[in-house]
């Protein structure tokens, strides 16, 4: 059963108010790897609706959910969160899915990957304890996961996206996207505590 909050339960009804009648419906998705996954929540009109989406009562306002996700969202949480420089909805599975992952990914754009992950990027990190390494790729999108010092790690936003991310960026124009798949909450040893 899908939970909400009083906050985010709030929050929703709010946005609705807003739309004066328009947006009926909260729509939530997930998408993404199964041991990192997004969530994407939209507000729609009754027309958006699709005929394979789940409808959930929640006493106030209905939410849909694609059939493709209704798994992870099965006992999930969606709270709303207010942080020194964020806010927003955010979901909770209640909890991650068994998932075996794959082998290591195979692949020319792998290869490239894991040759600079080895030979700039580990090296740089490992002086703070940490590491990173390859996940997943999916054509032209690479998964990372950081570990060590670097999960959980207050910089590790930073340290990917101006650091990692841009010697990848350099070496291998074709990348489109790099995402962190890491679970940093379940960090024990962050190099950088906020």
């Amino acid at each position: 059963m899908l939970t909400f909050t009083d906050k985010a339960r709030e929050m929703v009804q709010a946005f609705i108010d807003q739309s004066d009648g328009e947006l009926a419906y909260l729509r939530i998705s997930s998408h993404g790897i199964p041991t990192a996954p997004q969530f994407e929540l939209t507000l729609v009109s009754a027309e958006e609706r699709e005929a394979s989406e789940a409808e959930v009562d929640l006493d106030g306002f209905t939410v849909l959910i694609p059939e493709s996700s209704l798994d992870m969202l099965r006992d999930a949480t969606v709270d709303f969160v207010q942080r020194v420089n964020e806010s927003g909805f955010e979901v909770r599975p209640a909890s991650p899915p068994e998932v075996r992952r794959p082998a290591q990914p195979t692949g020319v754009l792998a290869d490239r990957v894991r040759e600079v992950l080895d030979s700039q990027v580990n090296p740089a990190i490992a002086s703070h304890g940490g590491a990173i390494s390859l996940v997943d790729v999916q054509d032209t999108e690479i998964f990372l996961e950081m570990s060590g010092g670097c999960q959980g790690c207050a910089m590790s936003r930073l340290t990917l996206r101006q650091g990692v991310e841009r010697m990848l960026r350099q070496a291998i124009p074709e990348l489109t996207a790099v995402h962190d798949v890491t679970d940093h909450a379940s960090g024990v040893n962050p190099y950088f505590q906020a």
